[in-house]
């Protein structure tokens, strides 16, 4: 046998740094560790955090909005985080010790929060269920803790995909088909993990107590570390291949220095290494693209490029590298537009819960409530319904009309879930109509739950969720496949940031129309108790934002150019 017929060819490697072996890692082999270590932390991140809008609220004594805000803010720190993380991973670290080194740090954040919510003297003091007076310390050691979270979930949101999807080999047919496959099953364990930590956990939160329905995404987590170090010896690594910051600005000061210089008509005639392997470590050559060609320039040879008999890299860039930042600047109009997306997706997490949370929770005539924040449970099942309905139909049938070996290509797949992801907005919008409609009629305004069932908020639940399939696993798969491959950590941690900007986007919002609204005596749209409130208008907002990024996204979509590099099997 061949010796490419034993390793892979595309520069990974086994845990003892030798070529890895295509029969003995990677692969459906190494699946179940990446999964189930997915799984488990977000059974804790989500177990911890579905309901933290209502912990903010009742056991940190604050008001609706700063609640909303404070959680939507944390919420964002924990996606602007993963650019650290993965500039570690792809520079110097690897994505494998960054997936190690930070989960220690999430496991002390996870704790300390714990710990903040059932020791004495640390959790806040509460004289009745929703009467609690914190000290600034203890609110402190929230946050404290929450922060180091966020730090921690820094290093493992932007690996841990991207790693799962090292495991298979751009080079080998039967291997890069299933990379497709691993993207759907991954997302789907996530939601396994969001299904338990929405229904379980907060029913514990709600009705045992804080203490426990922290302490237990605190044990998932140190599961999750568990299962992470128990596939140690099947992992396929990627070598770190050096600051791609630096080569990024290699790219840019050398071009800008040669703006005058004329790029040849015959591109061949460009820089590039004679060896078959990129001069970046771990990196295959990407092949010249035409559009962008400004930067072109940097891969034009002239007398000044040599430094005492060696190419200066800020004046004389090879095109793989200027195909990287080209990759970049691509990458971007179709990021911009998930931040729209996500600012939809992220009222599941506050302004549903709060609309929630003023409905009817009993669950048909019994005395069981459900929490509101529990309903995300809906989001979930329709993720789980969806995936494999995508996986295993949508993709077969779409395949026979288009040609594509994925059905529909990642734009044309986050695209239909951008149109989904308006409709959400207009449901949610109409029940709020229909449920003020209500209140006025029969002045239930100081009602702390009015007889509306709250099960009918799962429309808009199921709707984001067949939206996510779409989107967010179009979104991971987009980012990773046009990633460089020495930069699909830093590509994966640009994607999550969207999460991050949109839920910045979605506190400044309530924070604009809060203070635009509740003016002269006026209650606004979004005041503490929202049967005073009109956050239907809110809704409308964020639908009419949906139809103008869809437009601007088909646009841009229509403009995109696919990344080839050397070796990729089509």
């Amino acid at each position: 046998m061949e010796e490419d017929d034993i390793y892979t060819n595309d520069g990974t490697v086994d845990y003892k740094g030798n070529p890895a072996n295509k029969k003995k890692t990677g692969t459906w082999k190494a699946f179940p560790f990446i999964i189930g270590n997915e799984g488990c932390e977000r059974l804790a991140y989500y177990g911890m955090s579905t309901n933290l809008v209502l912990y903010f609220k009742h056991q940190l004594n604050q008001h609706t909005s700063v609640a909303a805000t404070n959680n939507q803010n944390w919420g964002g720190t924990c996606y602007i985080t993963p650019i650290i993380g993965a500039f570690l991973a792809d520079s110097y670290l690897g994505r494998y010790w960054t997936i190690a080194c930070f989960s220690i740090v999430y496991i002390i954040g996870m704790t300390l929060l714990a710990l903040s919510a059932s020791v004495r003297g640390i959790r806040p003091r509460c004289y009745a269920e929703d009467n609690c007076n914190p000290t600034e310390v203890q609110s402190a050691m929230t946050f404290l803790a929450l922060y180091l979270i966020a730090l921690g979930t820094g290093g493992i949101k932007p690996c841990v995909s991207s790693y799962g999807a090292d495991q298979f080999n751009d080079t080998d047919e039967k291997e890069k088909t299933h990379k497709s496959s691993f993207f759907n099953w991954f997302y789907l364990s996530i939601n396994i993990g969001a299904l338990i930590a929405g229904s379980v956990l907060v029913w514990v939160q709600d009705n045992v107590s804080w203490g426990w329905g922290l302490g237990i995404p605190a044990i998932a987590m140190a599961i999750a570390v568990c299962f992470f170090f128990s596939g140690t010896r099947l992992y396929r690594n990627q070598v770190p291949g050096g600051s791609p910051i630096t080569r990024l600005f290699q790219v840019l000061v050398a071009s800008i220095r040669k703006y005058k210089v004329a790029v040849p008509a015959n591109k061949s005639l460009l820089h590039e290494t004679a060896d078959k392997e990129s001069n970046i470590k771990g990196s295959r050559k990407i092949y010249h693209t035409n559009d962008l060609s400004f930067f072109d320039k940097a891969a034009v040879e002239i007398e000044t490029d040599q430094l005492k008999g060696s190419v200066n890299p800020w004046r004389l860039c090879t095109v793989t590298q200027v195909e990287e930042l080209k990759a970049i600047i691509r990458l971007l109009p179709v990021w911009a537009s998930g931040i729209i997306f996500s600012l939809i997706y992220s009222q599941m997490g506050s302004l549903f819960v709060l609309q929630g949370e003023r409905m009817d929770t009993h669950v048909g005539h019994s005395n069981f409530k459900i929490p509101a924040a529990s309903l995300s449970i809906f989001d979930t099942l329709s993720v789980i319904f969806w995936v494999p309905i995508y996986d295993r139909i949508i993709v077969p049938v779409t395949r026979k009309f288009t040609g594509h070996k994925n059905g529909l290509t990642q734009l044309q797949r986050m695209g239909i879930g951008l149109f989904i992801s308006i409709f959400p907005m207009v449901v949610a919008a109409i029940l709020e109509h229909e449920r003020l409609k209500m209140i006025k009629r029969h002045n239930y305004y100081e009602l702390k739950e009015m007889p509306m069932t709250i099960f009918w908020q799962v429309p808009q639940y199921f709707l984001i969720g067949c939206a996510e399939v779409f989107t967010f696993i179009g979104q991971l798969e987009f980012f990773y496949e046009q990633a460089p491959d020495s930069m699909r950590s830093l590509c994966s941690a640009l994607s999550l940031t969207t999460v991050a900007l949109g839920s910045y986007l979605s506190s400044l919002l309530v924070t604009i129309v809060s203070n635009a609204t509740a003016k002269n005596g006026k209650p606004g749209w979004i005041p503490d108790n929202l049967n005073y409130g009109h956050i239907d208008y809110f809704f409308w907002i964020l639908a009419a934002l949906g139809v103008f990024n869809l437009g601007v996204y088909v646009w841009f979509a229509n403009w995109y150019t696919y990344k080839k590099a050397v070796g990729t099997l089509r």
